[in-house]
């Protein structure tokens, strides 16, 4: 009554249109016109008299509606009580009552909202839950799954939106809108939860994978591996780093399987990389990337005896000074690394890792330049002079691939040279640019940084470099008395095993 006194008010009074006094109070324009019809067919004008309160204007548009509140009212406390305690159903109950009352008792409508506002005015919860609704929530469950509610996991923060929402009325259909699963689903949930409690949830039956979806899987990721290590443009797109949408494109184009957005994501982030990071270090722009591969996979393939395959590469420079790292402390210690430091010298460790035997060779160097590269060789080829030929592959710095280096290998691969020396023959087998990710030493690099380079206080270079080499020494100890390796990540964590592979990430992008 009060906000139709406010619409006889404007339309009367300040002469406002129907369609503005209806988006005024969220009514129609036609319901504005029924109330001004309504109120000029029984003579009334504005201004109303003073003592003309709602009740009376009540009384005199609607005079039917306004004997209504005359019918009889069934005993609310009772119907609580049957409905609680006994099962009965408000459907049944509401037949009771018209049969007592055929003649004046309220339709089913009116008597449930009725009988809901009661309830809300003695403050008694809803005792009507709907098919998919849960009616009592225990107070031991709402910790927990106010918990879920806030953690990362989806799927239990899915589980927890609908469980309490649910108990506290909320419509079903727009809860599965919410959380984004079907109804279906939330029906097995919301089942679940009534039926074996919050238990039920907490325990989800995983599916054990066959042995042939395991290899399903392991294949497609080394496939999308592969993918990842070349260009885009090698598979004909005009692009110059992937995205999901080319990398299903192009997995489908080459192995004839299609594959969907989101479990090329997957299989991306269980690789431990954001997007963007994989553009930045998974990608080789060269474009004789598959050349440069299928040569080196070609050598090791046929590697014979007498021969030894060599990865290269330089660890630093590196300042020795204190490090962090994650390390056992304990509860309410905190390690606390100065953010100035004066370094106590700076290191270089130049190094090759023989693959066929897992052997480190390494020196330290006060540069990185040809000389360095011309003195590892050296040092292998007194190494290793008992072999017929060694293979020497490394990244594309500018140092690997000088012509000195390479007029020094021709120099050495002569037949008078190595009649003379006793030498092996030498052959380069270069990595395609920007794949520091196929160079297997980077691995090793990585396992020894985290080992005793992380959390380490050296005081001094010598103190440093007396732990790198029994650091190699002892590895190489261990892969001499067990050439077969056990497990991928023995030394210090390497993240992958010592060996040459296409789906390779050999460097850690968090230790270097």
């Amino acid at each position: 009554m009060r906000k139709i006194r406010e619409v006889l008010q404007l339309k009367w009074e300040d002469g406002l249109s129907n369609l503005a006094i209806g988006k005024k109070y969220g009514i129609g324009s036609t319901t504005v016109g029924k109330y001004v019809a309504r109120a000029s067919q029984v003579g009334l004008s504005w201004p109303l008299p003073d003592k003309f309160d709602n009740g009376a204007l009540d009384e005199i548009l609607f005079p039917a509606r306004s004997c209504e509140f005359g019918r009889p009212l069934p005993d609310w406390e009772e119907v609580y009580c049957r409905v609680t305690c006994e099962g009965v159903t408000l459907q049944s109950l509401w037949a009771e009552y018209r049969k007592a009352h055929p003649q004046d008792g309220y339709e089913y409508t009116q008597f449930c909202n009725l009988f809901k506002s009661w309830r809300n005015d003695h403050e008694l919860p809803d005792v009507l839950p709907g098919k998919w609704q849960i009616s009592n929530v225990p107070a031991q469950d709402i910790p927990i799954l106010e918990k879920w509610r806030r953690s990362n996991d989806r799927t239990k923060w899915a589980q927890a939106v609908l469980v309490l929402e649910s108990s506290r009325g909320a419509c079903i259909a727009r809860l599965c809108e919410k959380v984004e699963k079907s109804p279906s689903l939330a029906n097995k949930w919301l089942k679940t939860y009534q039926r074996e409690g919050i238990d039920g949830l907490m325990h989800r039956v995983t599916k054990r994978l066959s042995a042939e979806k395991q290899m399903e899987m392991s294949i497609r990721r080394d496939r999308i591996v592969e993918l990842l290590h070349e260009s885009p443009r090698i598979h004909g797109i005009n692009r110059a780093s992937w995205s999901l949408g080319t990398l299903a494109r192009a997995y489908e184009a080459a192995h004839a399987e299609s594959i969907g957005i989101s479990t090329i994501s997957d299989y991306v982030r269980s690789e431990g990389y954001s997007f963007k990071k994989a553009r930045r270090v998974l990608t080789s722009p060269d474009p004789q990337y598959r050349e440069k591969l299928k040569e080196i996979t070609s050598i090791l393939s046929t590697l014979g005896t007498n021969e030894k395959f060599f990865s290269v590469d330089e660890f630093g420079p590196f300042t020795v000074r204190m490090c962090g790292g994650k390390a056992l402390t304990a509860k309410g210690d905190t390690r606390v690394i100065p953010q100035h430091q004066k370094g106590k010298g700076r290191l270089i460790i130049t190094a090759a890792l023989e693959l066929s035997t897992n052997q480190i060779t390494h020196f330290y160097s006060t540069k990185k330049n040809t000389d360095e590269m011309i003195r590892l060789l050296e040092i292998l080829l007194k190494q290793y002079s008992k072999e017929n030929r060694i293979y020497l592959s490394w990244d594309a710095a500018s140092w690997h691939v000088s012509g000195r280096l390479k007029q020094k290998v021709a120099e050495i691969n002569n037949e008078e040279y190595r009649t003379s020396y006793k030498t092996p023959f030498v052959m380069l087998a270069p990595l395609p640019a920007s794949a520091q990710f196929l160079n297997v030493i980077e691995s090793v690099f990585s396992g020894m940084a985290r080992a005793i380079l992380h959390n380490s206080d050296y005081q001094s270079v010598e103190e440093c470099k007396s732990t790198i080499d029994k650091y190699f020494e002892e590895r190489n100890r261990a892969f001499r008395e067990n050439p077969k390796r056990a497990g991928n990540k023995i030394w210090g964590k390497e993240p992958v095993t010592a060996q040459f592979a296409s789906t390779n990430n050999c460097k850690d992008r968090n230790w270097r």
